[in-house]
């Protein structure tokens, strides 16, 4: 939502042929692969096993989290945009993110150089850092706690659904995005300044 997370960033580097490149991520370096580690996994274990399990394809493995930084190079305008639009209003920024742990140095040291606006939150949650990803409610209830603020209090924005309903499940409002026009809208009718 904020930044465009793909592995295709980073293996359009190191695939000559796309057809490949596209098998090796359904087949080999997969979303639920990932989505593991998102959830508390350990990377570099997680790399050791699935090289294991797939001989010949030791370094392509290695590049997934070893070269993390080349997948999240991209940022989406409008949404730098509209958060340096709310900060500039005197909102305070919370970033809660599912994410494997090494996003959480990444975020407070080298993406801040490509992405300055990444400055301008507060504070982060990394789910895999945490043990808690969206959409439970104790990852919400965290982020709370580490802002400093109640649910209701909080306006929560992401593009997945469920997680979104979680948010409301605790209290907090939420909104569900589709485009930083219409979540700039919305922000609006509960009183933001953007």
């Amino acid at each position: 939502m904020l930044i465009d997370w793909n592995p295709r960033h980073l293996y359009r580097k190191l695939f000559a042929d796309h057809a490949e490149m596209e098998r090796f991520l359904a087949e080999v370096a997969t979303r639920e692969w990932h989505s593991t580690q998102d959830h508390g996994g350990d990377p570099a274990e997680a790399t050791h096993r699935l090289q294991a399990m797939h001989p010949g394809k030791e370094e392509l493995i290695a590049a997934f989290y070893g070269r993390f930084n080349e997948m999240c190079e991209h940022a989406f305008p409008e949404m730098v945009s509209l958060v340096e639009r709310l900060h500039g209003g005197g909102t305070p920024l919370y970033l809660l993110s599912n994410a494997p742990n090494l996003l959480d140095p990444w975020l407070r040291g080298p993406a801040r150089q490509r992405h300055p606006f990444l400055g301008l939150f507060r504070d982060y949650v990394v789910s895999g850092l945490v043990g808690h990803s969206k959409p439970d409610a104790a990852i919400y209830e965290l982020t709370c706690r580490t802002g400093g603020f109640q649910p209701a209090d909080a306006v929560f924005i992401d593009d997945v659904l469920a997680n979104v309903e979680g948010a409301r499940a605790v209290g907090m409002k939420a909104i569900h995005h589709r485009s930083a026009t219409e979540t700039a809208a919305e922000l609006r009718t509960m009183g933001l300044a953007v």
